[in-house]
Parts: C-alpha cells; sequence; structure tokens
C-alpha cells in the first residue's frame, strides 16, 4: 500500500471545520441559537472599535477604564467560548446543550465581576468577601474549561500546574518552595486585581489585538487573501520551483494580516500546495513549505501573531520601534525559505509554468523599474503633499485627507475594472499557462489602501496603534460596503441594489468572523494571565534563574541552549499569543539575569525576540502542531512526517536568535549610517542564504563534507563578525567609576552604557551583575542620569547608587538604591570587526569556483551519452 493511500485524505469541508475548530469554534448550530452566536460576535466587534474610538471621550458617553474594558472583553470571549466550541469530539454541533448555556452565562457573571462591582472592589482591595470568593473560583475553572475547548490541553494543564505552585508551596522541594497563600490572597490576586487574569496580557488583548485581527479579517472577507494568492502565483510562478515560491510570498503576505498560522496554511495552502505537488515537489515537502512559511507569518510585522503589541508593554518601548527591531530577522528568515525551495528546485530539476503572454527579460525589467519609480514617486508626492496640507489647513487638513483617499479609491476601482476580475481557481485542476502578472497585480490595488492607510497613521502621524486599526478598519470597512457597486456601475453589469446588500453582508460577516477569530486569543491572554499572577505572586522567576543557572554551570551557551529548549517545551500546543506570554515571563529573565552576570549585556528587546523565536519553533516542531496536520490533509501526506520536513526548513529561522543575542545590530540597534545600514542587511541575507545552502547540502551543486563545514564557517562570520575580533582584541576597556560622570557626558546620543554594579537586593541576595544604561539625548550627566530615575555619589574606588526613582528605566533594569557601581566598560579602540567579512567572501567565491566547475563537469558528462 502506498504512503499516499494510507494517509489522511481532508476534504475542503473538513479542512475548513479544521480551521474552525482551532480558530472560531466548531459548532454550527441553526436558527435563534445561530442568529444569537452572529448578533454577540457583532455585538464584540462594535464594543471594541467603539472604546478604540474617540467617540466615547467627546460624547461622554460609555467611558470605561482599562480595567473595565478587560472585564467586559473576557465576558464576551467567555460567553462566545461555550457557545462556540464544543466540549467534546463526540458533542453535538448542530445545537447548544442545556450545560454550556449555564456554562456561557455564568462565564459572562464571572467574567464581568470586575466591571458590575467595581467600586465596591476599589473599596476593599486584598480583603475579599464570599461572593468575591466564589465569583473567584467560579471564574478561574470555568477559564480553565474555555481554555481546554478552544485552545487544547496544553494551556490546561500548564496554568493548572501554576495554580498548584501558588496553594503548595511550602509541600515543594526546597529548590522551588515557598511560603504559600491562603485561597483569599490566591483568589485575588488572579482574579480581583490587574496581576493576574485582568493583567497586561488581556489589557492588549482588548486594545490592540482585537483591533488588528478584526482589520486582517475584513481585509480577507473584502478579498485581500485572493488577490495576494493570485499576485504572488502569477509574479512567481514561471521561476524555478515557481509555485513554491510563490506559496512562501502568499503566506509572508497572509502573515501580515494573520494571526493564526492555521488559518494561513489552509487559506495559501489548498491553493499552493496542490500546484507544489503538480509541478514536481515531494508531497511531504510541498506541505512543509507551506508549514514553514506560513509559521514565520507570526514572526512578520505589523501584527507577529499579536505578540507585537505584548512586547510594547514588556519590553517598554514604542510601536514602531518593535517594528524595526523585528523586520529585518523576519525578512532573511524569509528570503533564506525562498532560497532553500530554489534549492529544491535545483535538486529536484523543477521548473516553472509559463504565463500565456511571454515577455523578454528587457520588457520584465522596464517594468519593474517603471512600477518601483512610480511608486516613489507616488510615495514623495503623498509624504511631502500631506504634509503641506497639515502644515496649512491644521486640523481640517485630516477631512481633505479623507476626500483625497476616497477618491484615490474610486480611481483604484475604475483603473482595476479595465482588467478580468480575479477568482480562485480549482486547485486540482492543471495549469497549463499563468495569467500575467500586469493585469492580475493592477486589478486589485485598492486591497493596499487600507494598509498605506495604517502604516501613515503609525509612522506619520504617530498615532497609537489601537488609533491607526481603528481608522485603518473604518476605511476597511467603507471599502467592504461600497466596492461590489462602484465595480458594478463600472463595469456595467450587475444588479446595483444587489451589490449593495452584498457588501453590507460582506461587512456583517467581516464583523462576525473578526470576533470568532478573538474568541482564542482572548481566552489565551486572559488564561496565560494565570501564569503572570504566580510569577508575580510567588517569586518562581528567580527559582527559574537559579535553575538554569545550575544545570548549566554557569556555560552562557549552554544556558542559551537550555532555554530555548525549554522554550520549545513551553510553547507546545500554545497559540503564538499565550506563547509569547509564557516563554516572556518564565524566560526572558533568566537570560537577562544569567547574561548580565556572564557580561552578555543585550537590549530587553533582543532577549524578548529569542525566547518568542524559541516558542513559535514549537508550531512546527513535532508532534504539536496543527498547521503541519492541516497541510498534511491538503497534501494526503504523514502529518509527522511534514513536521520533521518543516523543522529542517526552520533551522534557518533558529539560528537567528543565537546570532541577533550576540549582534545586536541584526535587530538595527547601532547603525551608524546608511552605508552600515545596507553593509548589514546585505550581510545577514547573505549569511542565512549560505547557511541555507550549508543545511540543505546543495549550493551551486550537492556539497561535500567540508564544503558544508566552510559554508557554516562563513555563516558565523558575517552573522557575528565580532566573534574572531573579540579573540583579538577585548570590545571593551575597563574605567574607573569615579569617571562616570564625565563618561556620561561625552557618551552620543542613544548610546547604553555598560556598568557593573553589586550589592544585596530586598530579599539579602548578594547581587554581582553588568546593565546597560540608556542615556537618551547628549545633556549634562545629571540631566542624563536624572531621565533614567538614577541619582549617584562617588565613594572611593566605587559609586554609591543613592536613589532609584519608582517605575523607572532604571528600576526596571534591577537597580536598587544602596548598589555600587564597581566599574564601567566603554568601547574599545580597535579595527572594525567588519574586517572579517573580507575573508569570509573570499571562502565564499572560493566555495562558489570549486561548486561550478563541478556542476559545469556533471552537465557535461550528462550530456555526452545523448550526443
Amino acid at each position: 500500500m502506498t504512503e499516499k493511500e494510507t494517509a489522511p485524505v481532508l476534504t475542503d469541508e473538513q479542512l475548513k471545520q479544521l480551521v474552525a475548530e482551532a480558530d472560531t469554534g466548531g459548532r454550527k448550530p441553526t436558527g435563534a441559537v445561530a442568529k444569537l452566536i452572529m448578533y454577540t460576535a457583532l455585538a464584540w466587534s462594535l464594543f471594541q472599535l467603539w472604546i478604540a474610538s474617540p467617540l466615547p471621550y467627546s460624547l461622554g458617553i460609555l467611558v470605561l477604564n482599562d480595567t473595565e474594558s478587560r472585564s467586559v472583553h473576557l465576558a464576551f470571549a467567555m460567553f462566545l467560548a461555550f457557545l462556540a466550541y464544543p466540549a467534546f469530539k463526540r458533542s453535538p454541533r448542530d445545537h447548544v446543550p442545556i450545560l454550556d448555556w449555564v456554562l456561557a452565562l455564568v462565564g459572562v457573571f464571572c467574567a464581568s465581576y470586575l466591571f458590575v462591582f467595581y467600586s465596591e472592589l476599589s473599596t476593599r482591595p486584598g480583603q475579599p468577601t464570599t461572593l468575591d470568593l466564589v465569583a473567584s473560583v467560579c471564574g478561574i475553572f470555568l477559564l480553565l474549561e474555555a481554555a481546554r475547548r478552544a485552545l487544547g490541553l496544553p494551556m490546561v494543564i500548564l496554568a493548572t500546574i501554576f495554580i498548584g505552585y501558588i496553594f503548595l508551596g511550602p509541600y515543594m522541594p526546597d529548590m522551588i518552595a515557598h511560603k504559600g497563600a491562603s485561597l483569599g490572597k490566591g483568589m485575588s490576586h488572579l482574579w480581583l486585581s490587574t496581576e493576574g487574569v485582568f493583567g497586561v496580557a488581556l489589557g492588549v488583548s482588548s486594545g490592540f489585538i482585537f483591533l488588528f485581527v478584526l482589520f486582517g479579517a475584513l481585509l480577507e472577507t473584502a478579498g485581500a487573501g485572493n488577490y495576494f494568492i493570485k499576485s504572488a502565483i502569477s509574479l512567481l510562478g514561471h521561476l524555478r520551483g515557481g509555485p513554491a515560491k510563490a506559496a512562501v510570498v502568499a503566506s509572508a503576505c497572509t502573515g501580515l494580516i494573520s494571526g493564526s498560522s492555521i488559518a494561513n496554511v489552509v487559506t495559501t495552502g489548498t491553493f499552493t500546495i496542490p500546484l507544489m505537488k503538480r509541478v514536481g515537489y515531494r508531497a511531504d515537502k510541498a506541505a512543509a513549505v507551506e508549514v514553514a512559511a506560513s509559521v514565520d507569518g507570526q514572526i512578520m510585522p505589523p501584527v507577529m501573531g499579536a505578540a507585537a503589541f505584548l512586547m510594547v508593554e514588556y519590553v517598554g518601548i514604542p510601536y514602531t520601534q518593535v517594528l524595526k527591531h523585528a523586520i529585518l530577522p523576519a525578512l532573511i528568515s524569509y528570503i533564506a525559505l525562498f532560497y532553500i525551495v530554489h534549492l529544491e528546485a535545483m535538486k529536484a530539476d523543477i521548473r516553472g509554468i509559463p504565463h500565456v503572454h511571454e515577455s523578454s527579460f528587457r520588457d520584465r525589467m522596464l517594468s519593474f523599474l517603471m512600477t518601483v519609480s512610480g511608486i516613489i514617486i507616488l510615495a514623495g508626492i503623498v509624504y511631502y503633499g500631506f504634509g503641506w496640507l497639515k502644515d496649512v489647513f491644521g486640523d481640517a487638513s485630516i477631512y481633505i485627507v479623507g476626500v483625497v483617499m476616497f477618491a484615490t479609491y474610486v480611481g483604484l476601482l475604475k483603473f482595476g475594472t479595465r482588467f478580468p476580475e480575479l477568482h480562485m481557481d480549482d486547485p486540482d485542476k492543471p495549469i497549463d499557462h499563468l495569467p500575467d502578472a500586469g493585469p492580475t497585480l493592477k486589478s486589485g490595488l485598492h486591497f493596499l489602501l487600507p494598509v498605506v492607510v495604517l502604516i501613515w497613521n503609525l509612522m506619520v502621524e504617530e498615532l497609537s496603534p489601537a488609533l491607526s486599526a481603528f481608522w485603518a478598519t473604518v476605511f476597511l470597512m467603507l471599502i467592504l460596503v461600497t466596492q461590489r457597486p462602484i465595480i458594478a456601475h463600472f463595469r456595467k453589469q450587475g444588479d446595483p441594489g444587489a451589490a449593495v446588500r452584498q457588501g453590507f453582508q460582506d461587512l456583517l460577516d467581516g464583523l462576525v468572523t473578526g470576533a470568532r477569530n478573538m474568541i482564542g486569543i482572548g481566552i489565551a491572554t486572559a488564561a496565560a494571565g494565570i501564569i503572570v499572577g504566580t510569577v508575580t505572586l510567588t517569586g518562581i522567576g528567580l527559582v527559574m534563574s537559579e535553575l538554569v543557572e545550575l544545570i548549566s554551570g554557569g556555560n552562557l551557551m549552554v544556558m542559551l541552549g537550555l532555554v530555548a529548549v525549554i522554550c520549545l517545551i513551553l510553547g507546545m500546543g500554545l497559540p503564538t499569543t499565550a506563547n509569547y506570554i509564557v516563554v516572556s515571563t518564565l524566560m526572558a529573565p533568566v537570560v537577562v539575569e544569567l547574561g548580565a552576570q556572564s557580561g552578555l549585556l543585550v537590549p530587553l528587546i533582543a532577549v524578548h525576540l529569542f525566547v518568542f523565536y524559541f516558542g513559535l519553533m514549537a508550531d512546527v516542531t513535532p508532534p504539536v502542531g496543527l498547521a503541519s496536520y492541516a497541510a498534511a490533509g491538503i497534501a494526503r501526506i504523514d502529518p509527522i512526517k511534514v513536521g520533521v520536513t518543516a523543522f529542517g526548513y526552520s533551522i534557518r529561522t533558529a539560528i537567528l536568535p543565537f546570532m541577533f543575542i550576540f549582534n545586536t545590530q541584526l535587530l538595527l540597534i547601532g547603525i551608524e549610517g546608511t552605508a552600515h545600514l545596507v553593509l548589514t542587511i546585505g550581510t545577514a541575507i547573505v549569511a542565512n542564504l549560505v547557511f541555507a545552502a550549508a543545511t540543505q547540502g546543495w549550493f551551486m551543486a550537492r556539497n561535500r563534507w567540508w564544503e558544508a563545514v566552510a559554508l557554516l564557517l562563513v555563516t558565523l562570520t558575517l552573522f557575528r563578525p565580532g566573534f574572531w575580533m573579540d579573540m583579538i582584541h577585548p570590545p571593551y576597556d575597563k574605567v574607573s567609576p569615579d569617571s562616570i560622570m564625565e563618561v556620561i557626558e561625552q557618551a552620543p546620543a542613544d548610546d547604553r552604557l555598560r556598568v557593573w554594579i553589586e550589592g544585596e537586593d530586598i530579599n539579602g541576595k548578594a547581587i554581582h551583575k553588568g546593565v546597560l544604561l540608556p542615556l537618551g539625548e547628549p545633556a549634562p550627566a545629571l540631566k542624563r542620569l536624572n531621565a533614567i530615575g538614577l541619582s549617584l555619589m562617588a565613594s572611593g574606588d566605587s559609586v554609591d547608587i543613592m536613589g532609584v526613582k519608582f517605575g523607572s528605566r532604571a528600576a526596571k533594569l534591577g537597580i536598587e538604591q544602596g548598589f555600587k557601581i564597581t566599574a564601567i566598560e566603554v568601547l574599545a579602540e580597535r579595527p572594525d570587526k567588519e574586517w572579517f567579512f573580507v575573508p569570509a567572501f573570499g571562502l565564499l567565491a572560493l566555495i562558489v569556483v570549486i561548486q561550478r566547475r563541478r556542476a559545469r563537469t556533471i552537465a557535461d558528462k550528462e550530456l555526452k551519452p545523448a550526443s
């Protein structure tokens, strides 16, 4: 019996059901219950749009604080979770049992308890009544049950272990024991305060994540997903292994608007996986390419599986900074996957699919350059033109911009009607020729406008992420309602009235889908709050640091490897958002604390991205990973085999955290000028491509073992040139602490001063570690220190820390009053580490020459018999 015959075969309906069970709920009741679920989801979307808009404050109606908003947000999620997600596989899908109605209503009461009794609770903090305790205990149990239905057992097991740790602390082994907590204290902390379930994570879900998920759902409903897929196929399908390359690009585009890897797989994979198989890719490789591309969509800004907004809160930097630091690793990871696909096509000699009308290379390049030039000119006109409007018209410019945007939208729709409408083809139907790229791209340019509005508000207007998403979503809602009737008018076909009705139906569907997509995320962030609350209540974070330090023996690389493995284990079975909350809460402090003791002083964003990447790797690692199961169902192959192959493709992503933790220039930190930026980006791309070639066993020809070793050496040098330079000359010189004021005053803008501190913390533990003091803009030393909340006084060979402002950046670095600064490190004068790029590229050139010669020889041998 063949592998194909034994593999699971999923129909389109089963695939949709798989996505539903993972993202929107697998239950499909009919009649009044279906309408109730729909209207509840609609009400949730409208509620979130209301609290994100300026209207509550301008009208003075339904103005809620953060805690009240979180409470209502969770109440919606709990209610919909019990109605939309069946309890067991055998539970009815066509109606809601009585028990689920009871659980849903009790869940609403418990979740909205903080909203209903907000005033009363604020008068008795830490003194819960009997009703408080009953609501808290029931709320925790119902939250865990909702998490089991929506997320599966891993999240529930993890949360249960941490709850048990709160109350069983005195009975734990000595190393992890603590004094424990009473039921009242534990429940108050987890349910009645903003330290646990209703903490930062749920606040980010309510304030930011919902709007971006809703934006993605509306964009998909409008037809943007189909447009991205067809555009990628038309642009890249003619290349060697083209359908696989199109899958990578389409998944990257879908990842921009999606917070779900499984939805990404099914959306793009239903079309691309059969195409890949048809042109010659093995079934497991076709599915693995789609899985790797879809999971990598979770590291792609601006959404990053909704983790970007959590990083803003946890790291304490602006959203735009998070995007800046995350963009280069995400791009080079996708470029490397694109190259892996190319190498697989080379090995199997897979050709592309020709276009209907083939054009010369010269014509394609001319068209590409004209398009790029047009975009640059248009961007310049928009940027400087809108800037001029703001200067002249002030606040009224927003209305002028709105009119211009609507006119542009109508113009693009009229322009798009010159070309045939895009329809998703049957993936099982043979494709002999590809549609031309130009008409395909031009037919849906209006889909890019809401993304432009979003980016403009974030980057230029510098609005908050929530307000930026709100205005982009409002514009997208306008597109959903109007695009069909306007297109019908320009094409002079169809009933305008029917087009208007269909437009409003699309808007309704998008609002409902967005809310249903948020059920799992809302439950996940709330359940992850249990783990965050346990850490703040029991101090288990310090225990984790001591445990990792003990096992690693103080070795820095062993410690990082151990943290990576723990993140993989913790992330198994968790959705992206909950995954990041768990690994950042438990493991990020471990890297910061132990790294500081070993001299590894890196910005906090680098640490958070490190644990985030390895938490995500769990989505690929067998045996857990619904994305692999979905892709395997489409490809009709064993899901474990897909997971193993996908993990092999994802190694290129797994090495990036180790590289940027030691070379933060990969996160665009410490870049000095345009030339340095270009050099950093260029070498990083080449490094990841070379690593892909080394691990895939093929470069210009099949690698020999020593060539693979040489390619890995080139990778290390290009990613981390400082590794070799540090052996020749230490990167930092130590200077006397009493010169700290002079060093601070002379430091450039946004410099981070490396200082070593020691003392006893509030628990009496001896501390000796390094920290990076952020110095901000150039100013007198005292002003710079005051900006980060620090006051110092010289004392002999050290400097005493006399005061640390509460909540300041210095406090977040773990600096406490009474510590001493024992050493300062400044950059040493030495040759630039980038000089090591020269021998690296020399070695790479040598391998290229050798492999090209060998490839030519092999090709000549293959041609001889034919002649």
